[in-house]
């Protein structure tokens, strides 16, 4: 890791200010030395199944028929001797009770307010970014029905992580549940940046028919072009994790680059080891090695049309370079200039190259970071920097996605983190309440309750 840096002193943060992450290492870290477990599992069969019925009418509609209503059937399927022998079968709750029972926790859980509703909103616009009409303008729909995953706090020797939708349906939901240890309700502030790759991935990839196929192949085709012959599969073999990464900043910027080396350094200091990324990526890890994830984040960056993108790729590149050691991908050791090359062709193939199952569209073309964006940054940042009442902040096409840029650019320009997480945790929860998925209509992506006018009112 670096040495220590003299963080700045305002919340305006210039492109490329990463001078206070080590503080945000350290609020990460914190994070995930939580002992807090989070809301305790109700394994009693009766009072679960009363719990999840009395909840459910809680719920949004689209909630309602996804989750609930197909987690009570399956309760009820099960029945007392068979939700017993479910629990008996995975006593280390790492299977297929676990799943039911975060399944149920996402439920019950999903009318707690506060860090709850903040944290279902940064999923929920993850997933809007890609999925709804308003990104999709002259696009078929999705083939498949994808709805945001409902979140949950859980257990800190866990970690983040997801259930996707093709998990979840085992107990009849359709649609999955990201998890996140019940510290991150008040500290790690990065990680809710790094969110986009525990939810843009997995069941958006499969929300297209074989887009996922097309991407592994591009990114084979790309490498190959490179002169990234041997290196060709590794990338292609995890492409739901890198698809996954560049998602993620295609629709948080910079921020998602920054939280992943922040998050990864934190949780790497937490679980006993130094604050340092990985520059050894197992054979048999489907994610990539973390210093070329930093690589790829940085490469992606630099191609993001916005005017800080080249000083904020320059920067987390830099960043990325103070930890890295011996670079071994799978079983070949690499040299830094191979591992940059490999990962910018990767970064590049998946965000640029257009896609049969996209009608010809590439992703970065349905989602990407631009000026505007920034601007409304700017704007966040300085709220949430300051100490004046956050009310009537949020102006019309403020996202969540910026209100958690704004927020972590903040922290590793001289904010601290903790409390630049309370007053995101309130800039957020304003969103949700407005947020029409969880009104009283059916509605499945917010972005989707757009009209679309005929003529353009004078005046």
């Amino acid at each position: 890791m670096a040495t220590k840096r003299t963080p700045a002193s305002a919340g305006t943060a210039s492109a490329g200010d990463l001078s206070n992450i080590e503080a945000c290492v350290q609020d990460v870290a914190r994070a995930a030395s939580d002992p807090d477990p989070g809301p305790r599992d109700a394994t009693a069969f009766a009072p679960l199944r009363k719990a999840i019925a009395r909840a459910l009418p809680r719920l949004p509609p689209a909630y309602q028929e996804a989750v609930a209503a197909p987690l009570l059937t399956t309760l009820d399927r099960l029945g007392p001797a068979g939700f017993k022998r479910l629990l008996a079968s995975d006593p280390e709750r790492q299977g297929s009770a676990r799943l039911l029972l975060d399944t149920a926790q996402a439920v019950l859980q999903a009318n707690d307010g506060g860090a709850t509703d903040a944290f279902q909103e940064v999923v929920s616009d993850l997933y809007d970014g890609f999925l709804s009409a308003e990104d999709r303008h002259g696009m078929k729909p999705p083939d498949r029905f994808v709805l945001p995953p409902l979140v949950k706090w859980g257990r800190p020797d866990d970690g983040p992580y997801t259930w996707p939708v093709n998990a979840t349906a085992s107990v009849g939901a359709t649609t999955g549940v990201v998890s996140l240890p019940s510290g991150n309700s008040r500290h790690g502030l990065c990680i809710w940046a790094a969110l986009g790759h525990e939810t843009a991935g997995h069941d958006i990839l499969g929300a297209d028919r074989g887009l996922r196929v097309e991407l592994a192949d591009a990114v084979r085709t790309a490498l190959r072009e490179a002169g990234q012959v041997s290196l060709a599969g590794y990338w292609a073999e995890r492409i739901d994790e890198t698809a996954s990464d560049v998602m993620g900043i295609l629709n948080m910027g910079p921020a998602a680059g920054i939280g992943l080396l922040a998050t990864l350094r934190g949780l790497r200091l937490a679980w006993g080891g130094d604050a340092r990324l990985q520059s050894e990526g197992a054979s048999d890890d489907e994610h990539p090695a973390d210093v070329v994830r930093g690589f790829l984040a940085a490469a992606l960056v630099r191609t993001l049309p916005f005017a800080g993108a080249s000083a904020w790729g320059d920067a987390i590149d830099r960043e990325t370079s103070l930890d890295a050691q011996v670079i071994r991908l799978g079983r070949r050791e690499v040299t830094p200039a191979e591992a940059r090359g490999s990962a910018t062709a990767a970064a590049r193939a998946v965000a640029g190259t257009k896609m049969r199952s996209l009608e010809g569209r590439a992703l970065g073309e349905i989602q990407s970071w631009r000026d505007a964006d920034e601007a409304v940054v700017r704007r966040l940042r300085g709220a949430l920097f300051g100490t004046a009442s956050l009310t009537d902040t949020i102006q019309r096409g403020d996202y969540a996605a910026h209100a958690v840029a704004a927020a972590v650019t903040a922290a590793v320009g001289g904010g601290d983190p903790a409390r630049l997480q309370q007053r995101l945790v309130t800039l957020l929860v304003d969103m949700h309440r407005h947020n029409p998925v969880w009104g009283p209509l059916k509605v499945t992506h917010s972005g989707d309750m757009t009209r679309r006018q005929f003529l353009v009112p004078l005046g």
